[in-house]
């Protein structure tokens, strides 16, 4: 009895170490796994963020390229826009340029007849009553033309007494004139006209020469006759 007492015991002792060394066995399967699952997540967080800059990185080389790309195109809408806008104001220069040619020559030609009109009034004088009233009508008309040339933008030069200027008048002729000094108009032979302020047709003029020959001679005695007295005065000095 006493000996199945002490086999008892020894089995419970037995039974005591396998718990233990099976309680000993899972703590460290249970520290192992942890260790491994510390270990493979440590890995996984380390591979994440190597991904996570990688990405970080191809994304700012990405946002690079598509900065350069919007300033090439940024460049190129602002050249596009220029161009197109300079392409409309030469369009429009030259609409208007044309216009003023068509309206320039189509007036031009109506000008030789405004010269016949005034040339017929200075030259006409009605007397009898009918011929005045014709003279009436002819100004009528005269004043309607001269209206719609005004309406136009079209204004007669006013040249007597202005200075000669080449780029408004034609030199028809030159002469002496004790009026006018030099290179002064004397008289209109044909009137010129302006077009919103450029030449339609330029003025046909008389030049003043300046004074004639005569008035010349005359400053040459005058200047003798001074030096004659001036060396007079100074031989009296002398003495």
């Amino acid at each position: 009895m006493i000996e199945n007492q002490s086999e008892n015991i020894e089995n419970k002792e037995n039974d005591l170490s396998d718990q233990e060394n099976a309680l000993e066995n899972s703590t460290s399967k249970q520290e192992l796994t942890t260790e491994n699952n510390e270990l493979s997540s440590q890995k996984t967080e380390e591979i994440n963020t190597e991904e996570l800059k990688n990405s970080i990185s191809n994304n700012d080389a990405r946002l690079e390229q598509l900065e350069k790309e919007h300033e090439t195109l940024k460049n190129q809408y602002v050249r596009i826009s220029a161009d197109f806008d300079n392409f409309r104001k030469r369009q429009s220069r030259d609409q208007d340029d044309l216009k003023i040619q068509l309206v320039s020559k189509t007036l031009t030609a109506i000008l030789p007849i405004v010269d016949n009109f005034e040339r017929a009034r200075q030259q006409l004088k009605p007397e009898s009553e009918e011929a005045q009233a014709l003279h009436r009508s002819y100004q009528g008309f005269y004043k309607q033309l001269v209206e719609v040339l005004k309406q136009q933008g079209v204004s007669p030069m006013r040249v007597v007494g202005q200075q000669f200027d080449p780029s408004l008048h034609e030199a028809v002729l030159r002469e002496p004139s004790e009026d006018f000094k030099e290179d002064f108009i004397i008289e209109e032979l044909q009137r010129g006209y302006h077009l919103e302020g450029k030449v339609l047709r330029h003025a046909l003029v008389k030049v003043s020469m300046g004074p004639g020959k005569q008035n010349s001679q005359e400053e040459v005695e005058k200047d003798k006759v001074e030096g004659d007295i001036d060396s007079e005065e100074n031989t009296s000095e002398d003495e």
